[in-house]
């Protein structure tokens, strides 16, 4: 039997009021979030987090004083070790490394190293790559397994931005959102967390995959083309980010009387981005924008369809040759 160990990327977020600031110095710290050369970029960092961490924590006061990433997280990798049990030929067990806070990735390796398994997959909870959310979290992964000589053939789901399950899972929570508004006087809108411009033009794929996600999930959902909108959130600071913006077309629907049903396409999981901006933040908008009706699908989170598409990413992996080395 193949001991296979499953690790799964994502963004990690505070667990305290009291951890927000160390996340965001951990966060602007990343050369692919602040691209300056090191000893200035850690200055330029704690700089950063000083200031924003007020307005953070209170964002994080509204939710009750965390992040719910860690715990969607463990959720899904529960969920998805149980499917992988079913498996014949394979004892998986499936660990969690996240980008900027706890279980940070040196932390995850160490344990990885300890089961002693005979190969490993990563596998980011980012369906569609971006230089600053799978690259980063990969090249954090390589680094921290070279220096503790974890060697063990591996193999790297770079993306899924349109495996059947996944869309079959978001179609279907689209679908029963839907049902809640009058089809004829409403818009979907596909909610996607923004990129800065200047990672797009260094030639970041992540939008032609948010848009391969958008057609995948409007086809699998029978929606016409004037039915949807692909639009960004989260954008921050003065730089230029993807458009057309979320808020912008949260008004334009309000100025045209249309109800909104809104899909947060690019997260799999709850947390601050969902959690807050698209619930609290976005919803106050539309209300005073004159939105009739205001309807967010929640994240596919552990939807039977999601943990089967990430199942059978995983069986897929380990059934193709591999690379001898770190990820």
């Amino acid at each position: 039997m193949t001991r296979v160990a499953v690790v799964l990327l994502n963004l990690g977020g505070p667990d305290s009021l009291a951890a927000v600031r160390p996340f965001l110095v951990n966060l602007f710290s990343d050369p692919a979030i602040l691209t300056v050369p090191s000893p200035l970029r850690r200055v330029l960092a704690w700089w950063i987090a000083r200031k924003r961490a007020p307005v953070a924590r209170r964002m994080y006061e509204r939710i009750g004083g965390s992040s719910p990433l860690l715990k969607e997280t463990e959720a899904q990798a529960w969920a998805l070790e149980e499917r992988l049990g079913e498996t014949p030929g394979l004892q998986a067990k499936v660990f969690i490394a996240m980008r900027y806070w706890h279980p940070l990735t040196a932390e995850t390796v160490a344990h990885v190293a300890r089961w002693k398994p005979d190969r490993l997959v990563i596998l980011p909870l980012y369906p569609q790559f971006s230089f600053a959310t799978t690259g980063s979290s990969l090249r954090e992964w390589q680094e921290q397994a070279a220096v503790q000589g974890l060697s063990q053939p591996t193999s790297v789901v770079e993306r899924y931005e349109t495996a059947p399950d996944l869309i079959a899972a978001q179609a279907d929570l689209l679908r029963a959102s839907l049902a809640k508004v009058d089809p004829k006087a409403a818009q979907v809108l596909f909610s996607a967390h923004g990129l800065p411009m200047r990672l797009v033009e260094k030639g970041d794929p992540y939008p032609r995959q948010i848009e391969a996600t958008a057609r995948a999930i409007a086809d699998a959902a029978g929606l016409r083309d004037d039915q949807w909108r692909l639009t960004y959130q989260s954008r921050v600071g003065p730089l230029q980010w993807l458009e057309p913006y979320t808020d912008e077309a949260i008004k334009a629907a309000g100025a045209a009387g249309l109800s909104l049903v809104v899909l947060p396409i690019s997260f799999v999981s709850e947390h601050s981005e969902t959690l807050v901006e698209l619930d609290l933040d976005y919803r106050e908008l539309a209300v005073q924008s004159g939105v009739p009706v205001y309807e967010r699908v929640p994240a596919v989170g552990c939807h039977p369809l999601f943990i089967e598409a990430l199942r059978g990413l995983v069986v897929s992996a380990v059934s193709v040759k591999t690379e001898t080395g770190d990820a």
